[in-house]
């Protein structure tokens, strides 16, 4: 009964409360009128922090369509930049390891100079600073570089150096040479890099994050067409997709080391320096065979066919046996096993990888052949491995990339990922077996042909690089697993 004699009180009180809250507010006055439907309400910019992968305009971007700036610094002079030479007087091994690769090479690659004119003079110079930003940064901040090349100063002149990377302070994103390059940031001469602890004599320094991350790779290794968008170098974004990105292995843990599976390297910075469980290489090796040998450095050519030769394996799948009566076919797959991004990847009109396979009889009489070189470039049907741009009316794109619009198709083989291809033939009558099957993967950094379109009577030979090979006998008509012989 008490039970329910609070309820009914508890009830009661409720009740009155929205009088008695009525009875302690004042009425409103009659000159304000109540509120009648919805208004604009202004809101913060919140895109600001939305990567868009290209530069906006040049109050942003001052050396559009480039996306370099150098911040707070404004306009930046060569002489606020030293010498690789001056940085190798400490750091010897780190100088020796960068002279001759293709950061260093990077202007000076004629190759890329080529490329370089022909787009100036596609585009009226349109394209001239995204190209020249991330082939020679303080060219570019300095105002010297042009496609010529002919008035730049000797600090200009050499590329991806020391002091351009250990200058960035900052970051504007990803992609499009995206760094903020500032040199003297404070006065003085000071170095970003990866360690907490560093102190130089003849340099102040400060730990930068950026460095340790693959976004620093990703300042240029993203290239997008400047005016449409389209991705036409994605190897940080590949990276970004990949295994190797969960696993937090970074750009760094594979181009900076001695050589690939090599997940350590203790030493020092300098030779006066403190013994770290890490020390970076310089070497910057890549899948790029072809300029160190032009330029004359075997070194980073045998680097760069030690790291391709460790990318990919090859298989040719199982076979019983072949035959002469009708359409015959084999199997061959093709793994990344140890490039964290798309097989291959970069530059899409050249960067090319393919399988060639070829079937002998008995007497080592060719019986079927795909996958050879043809007039400078892989015979029609090659089994390849690229990417292909298109232009608006989606004609295939070799070199005038500033017409190219969309992706026709792409074939590359991601990390950790594998593609199996098919071929059939016919084994002609009287075919003495067993037969040896061979299968090549092949890669070259362009194919002959486009580059003497490129260059003229000035192209070089391409070399090609045997990434895998492998090998089966398979018994004619007959049963029985084939007798396997991996090269």
């Amino acid at each position: 009964m008490r039970v329910s004699n609070a309820i009914i009180l508890c009830i009661a009180l409720i009740a009155g409360l929205p009088q008695l809250a009525l009875a302690a507010t004042p009425a409103p006055k009659a000159t304000s009128p109540a509120p009648v439907g919805f208004g604009m309400v202004k809101h913060y910019n919140n895109a600001d922090h939305v990567d868009p992968g290209t530069a906006i305009d040049k109050k942003t971007s001052p050396f559009f369509p480039s996306r370099a700036t150098t911040g707070p610094k404004g306009k930046v002079t060569s002489d606020m930049f030293e010498q690789p030479e001056v940085c190798g007087g400490c750091h010897v091994d780190m100088y020796k390891q960068w002279k001759g690769s293709m950061h260093s090479n990077s202007w000076s690659d004629p190759i890329y100079r080529a490329a370089l004119n022909m787009a100036s003079k596609g585009t009226d110079g349109a394209v001239d600073n995204l190209c020249i930003g991330c082939h020679t940064p303080i060219g570019l901040v300095t105002g010297e570089a042009t496609p010529k090349g002919d008035k730049m100063s000797k600090v200009a002149d050499q590329g991806v150096q020391c002091e351009v990377c250990h200058n960035i302070s900052d970051s504007n994103g990803v992609g499009n040479g995206a760094y903020i390059l500032t040199p003297k940031l404070h006065g003085r001469k000071l170095k970003f890099g990866p360690f907490k602890d560093a102190q130089s004599p003849y340099h102040d320094t400060a730990y930068s994050e950026l460095h340790t991350k693959s976004a620093f790779c990703g300042q240029c290794h993203n290239v997008s067409h400047p005016f449409n968008n389209l991705p036409v170098e994605r190897t940080y974004d590949e990276w970004k997709d990949s295994w190797y990105a969960g696993q937090n292995i970074t750009c760094q843990d594979c181009h900076m080391t001695p050589g690939p599976g090599v997940t350590k390297n203790p030493g020092k910075a300098t030779p006066f320096s403190k013994d770290r469980e890490q020390i970076y290489t310089h070497f910057f090796v890549g899948g790029n065979v072809l300029v160190p040998t032009l330029l004359g450095s075997k070194m980073h050519a045998d680097l760069a066919e030690e790291m391709l030769r460790a990318a990919a394996t090859i298989e040719i799948m199982p076979k019983k046996s072949l035959d002469t009566k009708g359409i015959q076919s084999v199997s061959v797959k093709v793994t990344n096993v140890g490039a964290g991004h798309k097989l291959p990847t970069g530059f899409p009109e050249g960067r090319e990888m393919w399988i060639d396979l070829k079937i002998t009889d008995a007497n080592g009489k060719e019986v079927y052949r795909l996958g050879k070189i043809d007039h400078g470039h892989t015979e029609k049907g090659t089994k390849s491995f690229k990417v292909v741009l298109g232009d608006k009316d989606n004609n295939i794109v070799h070199l005038e990339l500033w017409n190219a619009d969309r992706v026709l198709y792409d074939t590359r083989i991601p990390a950790k990922g594998y593609s199996v291809v098919d071929y059939q033939f016919m084994v002609p009558e009287g075919t003495k077996g067993p037969l040896k099957i061979t299968a090549d993967l092949n890669y070259w950094s362009f194919p002959q042909n486009v580059l003497e379109e490129l260059m003229g009577k000035d192209a070089p030979i391409v070399p090609i690089t045997e990434m895998a090979t492998t090998s089966v006998m398979v018994p004619m008509g007959a049963s029985g697993l084939p007798v396997a012989s991996n090269e």
